[in-house]
């Protein structure tokens, strides 16, 4: 998985490591990618090939067994755009003796067991190390690969079926790799692909035999705060074990440095870290972690989104602003009882805030705008307290880079969600402990902000610490965050604001998991 996973095997071949994007389509939408695809690329060679994949709920290293052959690999590197390094760690003849078998499971994610043989031939590897247990199974696959290049890139669009008869599943994958990732990245964009997800081999076979889990994660990575939540499969839904966030402030320094800088990027790592072993300490748990305006700014993403997957194997996907927008409505708008047809939706950030405009049914326009607590309590001095000539040169910064928002039609109800409008939520009711239920829905009117705004900028952030239902580490960028949700109600011409606990989180848990968690 990592550079300091396991170790090749003798047999594994001396490659230069390559890096990869892929994508499955829906078996319902096999048909149009494969078309899409083959009608950029050129002429292509066709291979056909019946492999076995070992498949385990605790990782996604590459293991199948073809022409006789153990052939593992794991996932090396990662970087900021989603591309993945993988390593060749065998390609081994049966028997399997001991070593090999090792590096068998290092590449499953899972202990050697106890060998009751010296060598294990295909069948009894089958037999006895993988059929007994219930995290490990056997995918029998057919290929039909129709092979070209692209640009300097290896491009396979493949017909995959799991299975045979009527219980066999059938999909297509298009594969782009090559030793340079910009030119995998050119080539994906010459494909139209780029809004998919890049999935590896491990994690879209489990998918299309519906095999997964029975804990699922999002891991949100966000400017100023990480957050987690963590659901359990049940009764055909998704109910919600473990909702919590921690302040990490990846984007502290980033408007002064315009990069990020070491303390938060381990600061965010660790978070990251405990999080992902805190889904896992249950047993296997399928995570899927997100990153947003700070990591898209930051021209040094690369070395965190490798650094966290090296650490703890988790995959930050750095997703558009326009696509955090979208998520964020889905899961907002889909739990809160509210009227009228013309709504907005926002997501105040550390690093920037998302918009969407649309329908209690349906998103509409949806953009992302780079004003952040982080960043104006960095541009202003909004850590402590405040004069007044201060505070007003803020609102009208604040005011200045939302104009986007301004000229529009009167939205007939506005949505907020995110930290700082749930810590405004919570201080209003000043809860000691933090309740989602009784934040989810709380209306915060004009006046209610205004007195907030009063409160935070006569305090120093010690000071702001105290106050009941503010969380502590959100103390230094809470003023600024206030004063951003009133500059949104204020050229929204509208008096107040629904918040709702749930955020981009919960529309990546619904979207990629299924329905909606539950608590």
């Amino acid at each position: 998985m990592t550079d300091g996973g396991p170790q090749a095997h003798p047999s594994a071949p001396a490659v230069v490591p390559r890096w990869e994007w892929r994508t499955f389509a829906d078996p319902a939408g096999a048909a149009a990618l494969r078309e899409a695809s083959l009608a950029v690329v050129p002429g292509f060679e066709v291979h056909e090939s019946d492999e076995v994949y070992l498949l385990s709920l605790h990782g996604d290293g590459s293991v199948k067994v073809r022409d006789a052959l153990m052939d593992t690999k794991i996932q090396q590197h990662l970087d900021g755009g989603g591309l993945q390094q993988w390593r060749p760690t065998m390609k081994a003849a049966f028997p399997l003796d001991a070593e090999a078998l090792g590096t068998m499971f290092a590449a499953l994610d899972v202990p050697t067991p106890p060998l009751s043989r010296d060598a294990y031939a295909e069948d009894q590897v089958e037999a006895e190390l993988i059929g007994p247990r219930d995290d490990l199974r056997l995918a029998r696959v057919h290929k039909l690969r129709r092979r070209t290049t692209l640009d300097g890139c290896l491009v396979e669009v493949t017909d995959l079926t799991v299975g045979t008869g009527p219980d066999g599943r059938t999909t297509t994958t298009v594969a782009i790799e090559s030793a340079d990732p910009a030119l995998v990245t050119a080539a994906v964009r010459r494909l139209g692909l780029a809004e998919r997800h890049n999935t590896c081999v491990a994690r879209g076979l489990r998918a299309l035999l519906g095999w997964s889990p029975d804990r699922c994660a999002v891991i949100d990575v966000g400017t100023n705060s990480v957050k987690l939540v963590l659901a359990e499969r049940r009764d055909g839904g998704l109910r919600t074990l473990v909702d919590r966030a921690v302040v990490a402030r990846l984007g502290e320094g980033l408007a002064e440095t315009g990069e990020l800088i070491a303390p938060a990027m381990e600061r965010a790592a660790a978070a990251i870290e405990e999080m992902a072993t805190e889904a896992r300490a249950g047993g296997p748990a399928e995570i899927v972690a997100v990153g947003t305006a700070g990591l898209r700014m930051a021209p040094n993403r690369d070395a965190f989104v490798d650094a966290v997957f090296t650490r703890c194997g988790v995959a930050v996907e750095v997703i558009s602003g326009k696509e955090e927008a979208r998520l964020a409505y889905v899961a907002a708008v889909s739990t809160l009882d509210v009227t009228g047809e013309r709504l907005l939706v926002f997501d105040s950030g550390g690093g920037s805030s998302q918009f969407t405009f649309g329908s209690p049914t349906s998103p509409g326009e949806q953009f992302s705008v780079d004003v952040g607590a982080v960043r104006f309590t960095e541009r202003y001095g909004l850590d402590g307290p405040v004069e007044e000539d201060v505070l007003a040169d803020a609102l009208a910064g604040i005011a200045a880079d939302l104009q986007r928002l301004t000229g529009r039609e009167r939205p007939d109800a506005v949505i907020a969600i995110g930290g700082t409008s749930t810590n405004l939520a919570a201080v209003r009711h000043g809860l000691a402990d933090y309740d989602p239920d009784v934040v989810h829905g709380t209306v915060l009117d004009l006046a209610e902000i205004d007195r907030q705004i009063d409160l935070y900028r006569s305090r120093s952030a010690e000071q702001r610490r105290a106050i009941p239902g503010l969380q502590p580490a959100r103390a230094e960028v809470i003023l600024a965050g206030a004063c951003i949700v009133r500059t949104i109600l204020t050229l929204s011409d509208q008096d107040a604001a629904t918040v709702s606990d749930r955020g981009l989180r919960h529309g990546v848990l619904a979207e990629r998991f299924g329905s909606p968690a539950t608590p």
